[in-house]
């Protein structure tokens, strides 16, 4: 369940703007300030899971094969650790199981500064539709600030806390991309154009949110959870725009 931090040298002055050094690390990420979601309710939310059926991503389902996600999660994985659940309510149990026949990393993508996180992963069997399981959009138009969308994951309500087993969501709100440059400070040269953030609350945060998995509006995925700073502390929270990436996902299939 992993989503990346930014770990920066903290001043003295609390809410100053980001300084350098900075430098990125995996987290075991997860919503804080959610809700439940009920069964069923975002049916295109997926998990991966390594070969001991243990949750590292989130995911979302755009067909009946192929599943998006985030490049830093499958980077180095192979087909042969790397398994897609669908329709799963729980982290745990529960959602159908499948094989990964191909997974494929942006040709573009940078470990260090996060750029093009986006991969494709290809079922080894095909999912049938059912009332829990069922593809979203990918969002083909560019988006900017005040937007109501909602992000999906597994994890805490709070935080400090425990990892809820059921899946979470979260109501935020997108900021321009300007705007989220200017809030990282020393950090906002790596908003670039194909990432799209939202409003960073004290308490709330997507950057807790697992890495890979959807920002939608309705039956559109606008987003793919890519990065965030600290634990909800009221930074924006960082995500790959999907109409960016449209053209590229889809020319996988």
């Amino acid at each position: 369940m992993k989503v990346f931090l930014l770990l920066v040298l903290v001043g003295a002055t609390f809410g100053a703007k980001i300084p350098a050094p900075l430098i990125f690390e995996e987290w075991e990420g997860r919503i804080v300030g959610g809700s439940t979601a009920s069964p069923g309710q975002f049916p295109y939310q997926i998990s991966l899971r390594n070969a001991n059926n243990a949750h590292f991503c989130g995911g979302f389902l755009v067909n009946t094969r192929w599943v998006v996600s985030a490049a830093h999660c499958t980077r180095g994985r192979t087909t042969g650790n790397t398994f897609i659940i669908a329709g799963a309510h729980s982290r745990v149990t529960g959602g159908t199981r499948f094989g990964t026949s191909r997974i494929v990393n942006h040709g573009q993508f940078n470990a260090n500064t996060l750029a093009f996180d986006v991969s494709v992963l290809l079922s080894s069997s095909t999912m049938s539709q059912t009332s829990t399981i069922r593809p979203i959009g990918l969002s083909s138009t560019h988006l900017g600030g005040g937007v109501n969308a909602v992000v999906t994951g597994w994890g805490q309500t709070s935080h400090p806390g425990s990892a809820a087993n059921t899946l979470q969501f979260l109501q935020v709100q997108t900021i321009s991309n300007p705007n989220c440059a200017s809030a990282h400070g020393s950090n906002g040269g790596r908003i670039f154009s194909h990432k799209i953030c939202t409003h960073g609350v004290n308490g709330r945060g997507t950057c807790m949110g697992d890495s890979g998995g959807p920002l939608a509006v309705g039956n559109s995925c606008i987003g793919i959870v890519s990065w965030g700073v600290a634990c909800a502390r009221g930074f924006p929270d960082v995500f790959d725009r999907v109409s960016s990436h449209r053209n590229w996902i889809l020319a996988q299939f």
